[in-house]
């Protein structure tokens, strides 16, 4: 059974593993997604994910750092994290919310990027995977179901064939 699509129907896992026996799963990856994204260091990367918290979570905490993190292991960890620290400094309690994107995404489609900073969003306001998380997912990106999808699609590609870009 596939790793990345285990909590699918059984049908739709029968048909990625079709495209993984007859070889045309790249093919058809990069026809639905042509191009990677060119959000290639920290900087624009955090540039990014700034422009969609003033989009949609204005009234949120600030966001410290958000950068590439070669550590994450998408394979047996996760496709980023979010973190929150609290210091004391002085008299002061000083809060820090932190992003880190798996390295991997940076030469991968910008929508799975996208899906991914929007999931790590929705956990500044939402902290468990519950239904408010993803109807706020489904607000910053209304195809974020099928996203996450395809994603798994990826990741199961990029496994058995390799980077595609």
């Amino acid at each position: 059974m596939n790793r990345y699509l285990s909590g699918y129907p059984a049908d739709l896992v029968a048909q990625v593993e079709t495209m993984i026996d007859n070889g045309r799963m790249p093919e058809l990856l990069l026809k639905r997604y042509p191009e990677m994204h060119q959000i290639s260091n920290s900087r624009a990367l955090y540039d990014y994910t700034q422009d969609l918290k003033s989009q949609y979570l204005r009234q949120s905490p600030p966001l410290s750092k958000v950068e590439y993190d070669d550590k994450i292991d998408v394979i047996h960890n996760a496709l980023g994290l979010h973190t929150h620290i609290s210091r004391v400094q002085g008299n002061k309690l000083k809060a820090k919310k932190e992003i880190r994107i798996a390295s991997l995404f940076r030469q991968a489609p910008e929508a799975f990027l996208r899906m991914i900073v929007v999931h790590e969003l929705a956990h500044i306001r939402e902290k468990d995977h519950n239904k408010a998380f993803y109807k706020l997912c489904q607000h910053m990106e209304p195809d974020y179901h099928q996203l996450e999808f395809d994603l798994r699609v990826y990741l199961t590609c990029v496994e058995h064939f390799g980077p595609l870009y």
